[in-house]
């Protein structure tokens, strides 16, 4: 035997390069565990090349589709390049929260569907009907951020940026890089374990993260969301029109609705779940660990007459912490006053309209005309303003 053989094997250091491609791999596993405390379903990580997505961003901007979000045109430059955002910016941090209420019934999809048969029950969307979505995010992502710095201090302060619809991001572009799912036909996020029922939040980071793969499509040859999209507002598969989405013109449209599309409108008075309700992987959606969107309000159960006869005091209170609150009084009657024309005729409903016939906002008392002249009632009987 040679004496080399007696000779204990010489370790080799590991290089600087493998050493950091291991930090970096811990503090991706540790930023998914932590998230998952802090009430997040799913973590991914990606990197920030939007080019294509912005592209097709400009396309639909081009054709005017964004409707009156001026703020979408006005930021567009900012949406295909993060790092107009936060100087460094290498990755992106995307999240996923379920909010579907806690205590919904397994055939809640059915349920909403069959509420917006009910003429005069007021459908709201299910995500407005607890708290802001928001801050609560915001504060969450914010946590699993300072978690994240604390855990790279010793490498540097770390740059970060938190979004949550408070910075123009391709958020489902980003989300489905991270490996979230992919995108619907509906436009919305879809994944094989909790449907499209949650909402996405970011954090803009400058550490080098390992990046995760996209899941493939699943939608297959299915198009339920395009069949039953009341106002034919999904044009094709990946294609929304948002001047005809009924959420865009409840929620975001500041004046008068187009008269062809209130009929179709029916009793939704905040924004449309039915391309989501009627997704079949939606039956994989999950309830909500938190409880800040369980049901305010009873807004799973009100009826438009009901909402319709709150004072704009009642309405700020009772929408205090709510998303409903930022579209205002006006446009909250606005949009029920169409549901009201759509109800079916009654002296209660009849009752209820000329009550708001004679309101200060022009908005409100051409909506509720229009209400009036669907019941047949000639317009000689609605009391004119002085």
């Amino acid at each position: 035997m040679q004496l080399s053989e007696l000779q204990p094997a010489a370790v080799t250091a590991p290089r600087p390069e493998d050493r950091d491609a291991s930090f970096w791999l811990t503090v991706a596993s540790h930023t998914r565990q932590w998230g998952a405390e802090l009430g997040f379903s799913r973590v991914g990580i990606t990197d920030v090349d939007v080019a294509a997505a912005a592209l097709r961003l400009d396309v639909w901007l081009a054709q005017g589709r964004h409707g009156d979000m001026d703020y979408m045109q006005r930021h567009v430059a900012l949406r295909g390049d993060p790092s107009r955002l936060l100087p460094g910016v290498v990755r992106v941090i995307a999240a996923r929260m379920d909010y579907l209420p806690r205590n919904t019934a397994e055939d809640w999809a059915q349920r909403e569907f069959d509420r917006t048969l009910e003429s005069n029950s007021a459908v709201i969307s299910i995500y407005a009907r607890g708290r802001d979505y928001h801050k609560i995010l915001r504060e969450r992502l914010q946590k699993l951020a300072s978690r994240i710095e604390a855990e790279v201090a010793d490498r540097g302060r770390s740059g970060y940026r938190v979004a949550t619809d408070s910075a123009p991001v391709l958020e489902v572009e980003l989300a489905r890089k991270a490996g979230l799912g992919w995108r619907g036909k509906h436009t919305l996020l879809l994944s094989q374990d909790a449907g499209s029922i949650f909402f996405l939040g970011e954090i803009l980071t400058d550490l080098p993260l390992p990046i995760d793969e996209p899941t493939g499509d699943h939608c297959g040859t299915c198009q339920r969301c395009i069949d039953i999209c009341p106002t034919r507002a999904i044009t094709a598969p990946y294609q929304l029109d948002a001047r005809r989405c009924i959420s865009y013109l409840t929620i975001e449209h500041r004046g008068s609705i187009p008269i062809e599309l209130r009929p179709l409108i029916g009793n939704r008075v905040y924004g449309c779940d039915d391309c989501q309700t009627v997704c079949p992987w939606n039956k994989f959606a999950r309830a909500a660990e938190l409880p800040d969107f369980d049901v305010r309000n009873g807004l799973n159960s009100s009826t438009l007459i009901e909402l319709f006869a709150w004072d704009e005091a009642q309405f700020n209170e009772r929408h205090a912490g709510s998303a409903i609150r930022r579209i205002g009084h006006e446009r909250w009657l606005r949009n029920i006053a169409v549901g009201l024309g759509n109800a079916d005729s009654s002296p209660s409903v009849t009752a209820a309209l000329r009550m708001r016939a004679d309101h200060p906002s022009e908005l409100v008392r051409e909506h509720v005309t229009w209400a009036l002249m669907k019941h047949d009632l000639p317009q000689h009987v609605i009391p004119a303003r002085a």
